[in-house]
């Protein structure tokens, strides 16, 4: 994809991703933030995007593996219902699994807690070549845990360590630890899902409704509505100490769900453009080779047509 093509793409995808990007730059406020932006779009128009970064999506995903140099990493948060699995099955729609990976995190088992908060997290992150996907990830630690004090009493850290200066700590290691990824060759796009409090009302109600859904609810999720304020809270100061040029966050409008993939699916094609990905040139001596081997297979093909006629 020549140089002209990349910045075309990048200029047709920018009204659904700089809008909604955050990279540490000027101030950072999350109530600014629509929650049911539709970027001028009605959902028709909105899912011919989707299927058309779909397409761009997987062959780019075939390049990026081919070359095997870069790697991409994906992490997403949100909210209890604010689409993180319906967006990444919609995105991903089509695009080789052999390439991605899906990581879900959810309550660290005592094996992970017997090492520090970015190990697990550490341990997933995508091989060369490969897509790697967070379905939460380790910001778990700087929000739930943040809402849940009694999760970090139960760390196993040293209680010395945990003082009123330990989310800024946070914040300094996973900036540190991206900014390292980022350097040997790791994009790194976040994603949160900023659903309303009323959306995720409505959300819970069909849950309950759709006899197929009932299996997504969870008692805990009424309980952890409740505490809506203290996450929000949580995000904000997450979002702003931790949005960088090397891993920024896009604050996805999620109420409705087919924008949010034109956002996500959007800004992971943009980023993919930007690396000039491209299969890897065969060099004289292996086309010679190949010539060779193609001979090899043709006298194959004649050598059973010679049986065949005795």
């Amino acid at each position: 994809m020549g140089k002209q093509s990349s910045q075309s793409l990048a200029d047709q995808l920018k009204p659904y991703v700089a809008p909604f990007r955050y990279d540490g730059t000027g101030e950072f406020h999350l109530k600014s933030h629509k929650t049911n932006e539709r970027g001028g779009l009605d959902k028709e128009k909105g899912e011919k995007i989707i299927e058309a970064n779909r397409k761009r999506l997987s062959d780019f995903q075939e390049k990026l593996y081919a070359q095997d140099r870069w790697s991409l990493l994906l992490i997403f948060q949100g909210m209890d219902a604010a689409g993180k699995d319906s967006a990444i099955k919609s995105v991903f729609d089509g695009v080789d699994p052999q390439g991605c990976e899906v990581t879900a995190f959810k309550v660290p088992s005592s094996k992970e807690l017997d090492h520090d908060f970015l190990w697990r997290a550490a341990i997933a992150l995508p091989e060369r070549g490969r897509i790697g996907i967070f379905n939460r990830s380790h910001y778990e630690e700087c929000t739930v845990v943040r809402v849940h004090p009694e999760i970090l009493a139960r760390q196993k850290l040293p209680p010395k360590l945990i003082t009123r200066d330990i989310w800024r700590e946070r914040f300094e290691d996973i900036s540190c630890f991206e900014r390292h990824l980022a350097r040997n060759g790791t994009v790194i796009l976040k994603f949160f899902l900023n659903v309303s409090k009323e959306e995720q009302r409505a959300r819970f109600l069909d849950r309950l409704e759709q006899p197929s859904k009932n299996w997504k609810f969870n008692m805990g999720d009424i309980a952890e509505r409740k505490l809506w304020a203290k996450y929000q809270a949580a995000y904000q100061d997450m979002i702003h100490h931790t949005g960088t040029r090397h891993s920024p966050w896009h604050i996805v409008p999620a109420d409705h769900k087919w924008f949010a993939r034109v956002v996500i699916g959007s800004t992971i094609v943009a980023a993919l453009d930007k690396l000039d990905l491209h299969f890897p040139k065969v060099d004289k001596a292996d086309k010679s080779e190949f010539k060779l081997v193609r001979q090899a297979l043709l006298d194959e093909d004649k050598s059973r047509a010679v049986k065949k006629s005795k």
